[in-house]
């Protein structure tokens, strides 16, 4: 369900389960994926994507009421895993390929960019329908990079944006075709994470700790 692949210095992590949503299989491939990538030495960048028309709707709902009911630390991982992506030591790009929604959003926002495709799919933060309030994790990760009027907007109305709203709002950096998303993704990957690492990895501290 995840795979990792290398093109240059960035490591690909490709989540292709359906709607990738968030369940005990899926966060602990994911924890695998960063656990090995984290141990590369020198220039190293990070790109996420989904497949198809979905990068990741969240969490997963039906499990958490089956199996998930007694996985006491589940919610624990999760935030783990937002936390992991937005403190990544390295550069992080969300090649965000359809539906990014709850969870899923979280886990985009929480890299350093993001390039959306253009023609298709929303970037939605829905908990204030789903009558499911954010938890301090959860808020501190899209606090991180949203604008404050973004941030506000997006997590009182459960607005649904998509590609051409995001950019406008300051959610996505860039826009490409369904053809070009990961392939762009990749490319700024691999642009900026040539860069001294250990500069971005001070100057991304000194980003979210202002």
């Amino acid at each position: 369900m995840i795979t990792v692949e290398q093109h240059g210095i960035a490591f690909v992590v490709q989540a292709n389960d359906g709607e990738n949503r968030f369940n005990r299989t899926s966060i602990d491939q994911w924890h695998t994926a960063l656990d090995h990538i984290e141990t590369v030495d020198g220039p190293l960048a990070l790109v996420t994507t989904g497949f198809d028309k979905f990068y990741s709707n969240g969490l997963d709902l039906d499990w958490l009421m089956s199996d998930g009911r007694t996985d006491t630390t589940f919610i624990e991982d999760v935030h783990r895993l937002l936390g992991r992506v937005l403190n990544f030591p390295a550069i992080t790009v969300a090649a965000v390929n359809g539906h990014a929604f709850a969870g899923g959003a979280m886990l985009a926002t929480a890299h350093d960019y993001i390039v959306m495709r253009e023609d298709r799919g929303y970037w939605c933060l829905p908990e204030v329908d789903l009558g499911l309030p954010l938890t301090t994790a959860m808020y501190q990760t899209v606090a991180a990079h949203l604008p404050t009027q973004t941030l506000r907007d997006a997590i009182l109305s459960g607005r649904r944006y998509d590609g051409s709203q995001m950019l406008a709002a300051g959610i996505a950096h860039e826009l490409a075709s369904v053809e070009r998303v990961l392939p762009r993704a990749i490319e700024i990957a691999n642009e900026l994470g040539a860069k001294s690492r250990e500069v971005i990895v001070e100057h991304k501290r000194l980003l979210l700790n202002s």
